[in-house]
């Protein structure tokens, strides 16, 4: 019965027919795009805006991500859809933020022999939080009407581009920190503005071209892999792809949350994947759906799929409060891998009548109840003075620095 469930995953998503060794060159290539386009990020935040370079590099990051959606958007295979959809976003928040906490705190410890208490935010950093927010409200309208059209990627899109325009607002980074970057970014930030532009531009199209190049082979060795272990291919398409297309955001992660003084760079750059996910994506799918069935056309949600995504939203919307204040806790980085954590490895689970099964079988709404009894208790937090709102007034102060600076 699972070679047919995988056959069918083999076709509606057009994975190269490829075998598991083509791995050992595929995971190379990624990893290197990944490291060109983070150099690219690191140099040109001194001439643009970090927030606006991190976004470009965002969406370099994501095109595996775009290219599997649009596949199954094209298919109309929209179960498939929504699970690789919200568990791309449910693996940046719950295992990416995690994992940069995780990764600063090894690194301070061993340079300080102290631990970690939490990464505090830069003030430009607002941005992004309060960017994150936006499309989540809208999301939640998504959910409720239970369908996905184009209107609402016309609103996605126009989200998406207000945010854009206030980060190309924002100034570029002080050039003090120059010396701390690692040989090649520094290197590129030094040489004459003519080759630094060359270079900068390079490494972006460089990077995005390996992983253009490099991502369906890579995914479709892990699918032969999975096959060969027997993992089913729902499974596959929730956890394995998605984990494949958020590859390059974690190396880029992991290689500025090592220097501890950019973890908030790196977690910016996850934040910065979630909004483009959340708009630019989303907003792709009933284009494509459309243009499939030659027709506007809406992406129907069942009730799975509407559960699917109220859970993805419920713990971006906690993943956003715990920033609120401006930085991440240890206990709220643990908080958000330990729900992600329990959930997915319940999720191979079936409902077969067992205890396992039946925990298996509600996990999804317990969990999600969980996330939504969160983000109430810290808004009720916000207005009693216990968790300082700091990002919308840092907001605030940014957009009247920067986006609409008085004339007097």
């Amino acid at each position: 019965m699972y070679p047919a469930a995988a056959f069918a995953l083999l076709a509606a998503v057009e994975i190269a027919a490829v075998g598991p060794e083509t791995a050992l060159w595929a995971t190379p290539a990624i990893l290197l795009a990944a490291m060109l386009i983070a150099w690219a990020a690191e140099s040109a935040q001194y001439f643009i805006a970090q927030g606006f370079a991190l976004a470009i590099l965002a969406w370099l990051q994501t095109l595996p991500e775009f290219a599997v959606e649009a596949v199954l958007a094209w298919k109309q295979q929209t179960p498939y859809l929504v699970a690789n959809l919200t568990g791309a976003l449910r693996l940046l928040t719950g295992l990416g933020w995690p994992m940069i906490y995780a990764t600063a705190a090894f690194f301070y410890r061993r340079k300080n022999g102290k631990p970690l208490g939490r990464i505090k935010l830069a003030d430009e950093h607002s941005v992004e939080v309060i960017g994150l927010l936006v499309p989540l409200l809208y999301m939640l309208v998504v959910w409720a009407k239970g369908s996905l059209d184009l209107l609402d990627a016309a609103v996605l899109v126009g989200i998406y581009a207000a945010y854009l325009l206030v980060l190309s607002k924002m100034p570029a980074q002080e050039h003090e920190g120059i010396e701390e970057l690692d040989r090649i970014p520094r290197a590129i930030v030094k040489a004459r503005p003519g080759w630094r532009t060359f270079w900068i531009v390079a490494l972006f199209a460089a990077g995005g071209g390996l992983i253009y190049y490099a991502a369906e082979p890579f995914l479709g060795s892990l699918f032969a892999i999975s096959t060969l272990v027997g993992v089913s291919s729902f499974v596959f398409i929730q956890w394995v792809a998605p984990f494949v297309s958020e590859f390059p955001e974690k190396v880029s992660a992991f290689y500025w949350a090592r220097t501890i003084d950019r973890a908030p760079m790196a977690l910016m750059n996850m934040v910065s994947s979630n909004i483009n996910q959340w708009t630019l994506l989303a907003a792709m799918l009933p284009v494509v759906f459309s243009m499939s069935r030659r027709a506007p056309s809406a992406i129907v949600f069942d009730g799975q799929q509407e559960m699917e995504i109220l859970m993805t939203i419920g713990q971006s919307l906690v993943g956003m409060i715990f920033l609120v204040n401006m930085e991440l806790v240890w206990w709220e980085a643990t908080a958000l891998f330990g729900l992600w954590f329990g959930q997915f490895l319940l999720s191979p689970v079936r409902p077969d009548g067992s205890l396992l099964g039946e925990i298996a079988g509600h996990s999804h709404e317990a969990v999600t109840y969980i996330y939504f009894l969160w983000f109430a208790v810290e808004v009720i937090r916000i207005y009693t003075g216990k968790r300082p709102p700091a990002a919308f007034r840092k907001f605030q102060e940014q957009w009247r620095r920067h986006v609409r600076p008085s004339k007097g």
